[in-house]
């Protein structure tokens, strides 16, 4: 652990594997199948975003089928994929869970467990997800058509831990370039909705005509 000043504070440069435990999705055999009314739901690929996180009305029920015994995805935990051309980080939020269910992740990520109070799950989040840490993915990722990182890899990603308030700081100036995004997103899809339905318009007078 090396440390660094900025301006009065202190900022630790720390590896990932000092500050998380890391383990591996839940490995099924074969392809996930859903099961309806199961008290298991899975996280997978097409169900998370780096803008909203996990859709967790979009993951099935499933049945366990490994050998290995489950580690359940707790509020807090972050899932970092393993395989794509972006390997972006996700926080789990369990309130939006339906009641009584529990949840694992797909082999296709790593889980990420915080271990270190010094450093917040959001922020960490906000951390892997920056071009620093993408360009690390990038030039340490193996592959041909399916780009992948290996554990070590992801664990030796460094780290910079400012002080639990500059995270914060940190935390909230994220939140609101997120909300600002989605904002923007909603008015391009209404502005496109809009050109649609007056070239619609246009066409159906130019046919009656």
């Amino acid at each position: 652990m090396e440390n660094c000043f900025i301006g009065n504070e202190v900022v630790f440069l720390m590896k990932l594997k000092q500050v998380v435990t890391i383990e591996s999705g839940y490995p099924f055999r074969g392809r996930v199948t859903e099961v309806q009314d199961a008290s298991v739901v899975v996280v997978q690929m097409k169900n998370i975003s780096p803008l909203d996180g996990i859709n967790w009305s979009g993951c099935v029920g499933t049945h366990l089928t490994g050998k290995r015994e489950p580690s359940w995805l707790q509020s807090g935990d972050i899932l970092v994929a393993a395989r794509g051309s972006r390997n972006y980080a996700v926080k789990v939020d369990l309130n939006m869970l339906q009641i009584g269910a529990r949840a694992v992740a797909s082999p296709h990520f790593f889980v990420l467990s915080i271990k270190n109070n010094a450093v917040l799950s959001d922020y960490l989040v906000w951390f892997l997800n920056q071009a620093p840490c993408q360009r690390y993915f990038e030039q340490n990722a193996e592959g041909s058509l399916t780009k992948s990182i290996r554990r070590n890899v992801l664990e030796d990603v460094p780290v910079a831990v400012p002080p639990l308030k500059k995270q914060q700081a940190i935390i909230g100036l994220s939140q609101v370039l997120h909300q600002e995004k989605r904002t923007l997103e909603q008015l391009l899809h209404n502005g496109e909705r809009l050109m649609g339905s007056i070239a619609t318009e246009l066409l159906a007078t130019a046919i009656d005509e």
